[in-house]
């Protein structure tokens, strides 16, 4: 019995019941309502086995009295509390079980006061995060009234704008009316304007025939001491009729330049062919070798600008006929366009082509330390004149010539060292300048008996061995093959078939095309 008793005094159930109780008032308004019943609970139970404890020392005390002692105090006390049904634990349960229940209801209750913290710790945070989005929102609010305030007024502005803006649209429909009044008046008198710039244009081109006419005389003028050249067919005089519509810039000026570039071809002949004669004469010994290098040349540079002329058309259409639309034909646009863009001529690639064709001639042969490229001046203004001869209507080109043939009065003249009773050439100083089967301007070539044997035979003696190398430049030789240029007399250049007369109604002809 007093070990019973001991062991109940040195047990920590009581202990452990007085803390539950009192941290269950400290935390009684914290906690939930599962979390209170939890530990009623475990209190009942640990005053259950408290209890259970006591009745067996009860029982134990009993049994030391006797049989019959302490029946009047169980009867009196015990039986009445026995009657309202409280059941304790089951008797002879062993007393050591109790520490390990006391270990897991401790354990439960720190369990239960981590969860209790984080669920504060939760809470906590909640009312923090809620405070920042109470202050967001009251921001937001504030942000919405002052847009709020701001809507109103570009509300009453535009209000304010509007009205001024119809004064503004009837002020502007007025001035439109206006407008169009006065660019009505501005197409009249624009309508007007073009007709006098056509009558100004159609008066140059007369200035320009005219002036044609005037240099073509006195050029006859001052040649009227040299021999004068025979003169060549001339074109048909008959009438054609005229077109109803509007030439173009083209049209309009292809008389003028017609009569410039005839002009032009002609002094080519006179200033141009010679200098580059007197060049050639430094390096080569043999005039007539000089003479046919420049006819290879100019030959050559009207096959090089016919063809350059044929791709720059090509291009041309390409380009217009994407964005082609107006009053005149697109044969009129693209000619136009290439007569106005002239400039866009790639000169220099067609001297090269003429420079690499005139190298595998074999008509005619050079010394090995000069080049072609000596007389490149020549060949870019052969080349110019002959590009803007195709832009004529109709084109003008050279004649088809070949050595031997038959010598042709209406389209060469005798060279001054010719055998005037030849009748076959021996070879062409300067080609013949043709318009359909018409000759424009005469040539130049060479006749001689026997012409057609002494070229076979030369042509036969000129082998390979005479290719040459054009590394080097003809200003390597310098300035002493001045001094010994042999004398060389200056022929007179090719005049225009025709009488006077008869290329003035031709070119008056012209100008209704």
């Amino acid at each position: 019995m007093a070990e019973s008793l001991r062991r109940l005094i040195s047990n920590e159930t009581c202990g452990l019941l007085q803390e539950k109780l009192e941290g269950w008032y400290k935390d009684y308004r914290m906690n939930s309502c599962d979390q209170n019943l939890n530990q009623c609970c475990e209190i009942m139970e640990l005053s259950a086995m408290i209890q259970g404890q006591l009745f067996s020392i009860l029982s134990q005390t009993a049994q030391e009295g006797g049989h019959y002692a302490g029946v009047e105090t169980i009867k009196s006390r015990l039986l009445p509390w026995l009657g309202t049904c409280f059941s304790s634990p089951v008797p002879g349960r062993p007393f050591e079980t109790s520490s390990s229940l006391f270990q897991e209801s401790r354990g439960k209750d720190r369990q239960l006061r981590e969860l209790a913290n984080s669920r504060n710790h939760e809470i906590q945070q909640l009312e923090r995060e809620l405070n920042a989005t109470r202050l967001k929102l009251s921001l937001v609010q504030q942000d919405l009234e002052e847009a709020h305030l701001a809507l109103e007024d570009t509300k009453t502005k535009s209000a304010t704008t509007l009205l001024a803006a119809e004064d503004e649209i009837v002020q502007l429909k007025a001035d439109l009316k206006a407008s169009q009044a006065k660019e009505e008046c501005a197409l009249r008198n624009l309508e007007q304007l073009k007709d006098y710039e056509q009558q100004v244009q159609m008066l140059k081109d007369e200035i320009a025939i005219l002036g044609a006419k005037k240099s073509i005389l006195q050029s006859r003028l001052a040649r009227s001491r040299s021999p004068s050249p025979r003169l060549g067919r001339s074109r048909s005089l008959s009438p054609l009729p005229m077109k109803n519509i509007s030439p173009g810039r083209a049209r309009l000026t292809n008389v003028s330049r017609h009569a410039h570039l005839v002009e032009r071809f002609s002094d080519i002949y006179a200033q141009e062919r010679l200098d580059a004669q007197t060049l050639l004469r430094s390096y080569v010994d043999d005039l007539e070798m000089a003479q046919r290098i420049i006819y290879v040349a100019a030959v050559e540079s009207f096959h090089a600008a016919k063809k350059a002329f044929r791709q720059f058309k090509m291009r041309v259409r390409k380009t217009l006929s994407l964005s082609f639309s107006g009053p005149e034909s697109f044969e009129d646009t693209v000619m136009d366009y290439i007569i106005r863009q002239e400039d866009l001529y790639d000169v220099q690639s067609s001297v090269s082509e003429v420079i690499n064709a005139m190298n595998i001639n074999p008509k005619i042969s050079f010394p090995p330390e000069v080049d072609f490229i000596m007389i490149s001046s020549l060949i870019r203004e052969l080349c110019r004149v002959a590009f803007s001869m195709q832009t004529l209507d109709p084109p003008l080109d050279i004649a088809f010539a070949s050595e031997g043939e038959l010598f042709n009065e209406h389209k060469y003249r005798r060279s001054y060292d010719s055998d005037f009773t030849a009748p076959l050439v021996a070879y062409h100083v300067w080609p013949a300048l043709m318009e359909n089967d018409s000759v424009i301007v005469k040539g130049e070539a060479v006749t001689r008996r026997g012409a057609l044997w002494s070229h076979r035979s030369r042509s036969r003696s000129r082998g390979r061995s005479q290719s040459r190398g054009h590394s080097l430049s003809p200003l390597s030789h310098g300035a002493d093959h001045s001094r010994h240029l042999p004398s060389r007399s200056r022929s007179p250049s090719p005049l225009r078939s025709g009488s006077p007369s008869k290329w003035a109604n031709s070119e008056l002809r012209q100008s209704w095309l």
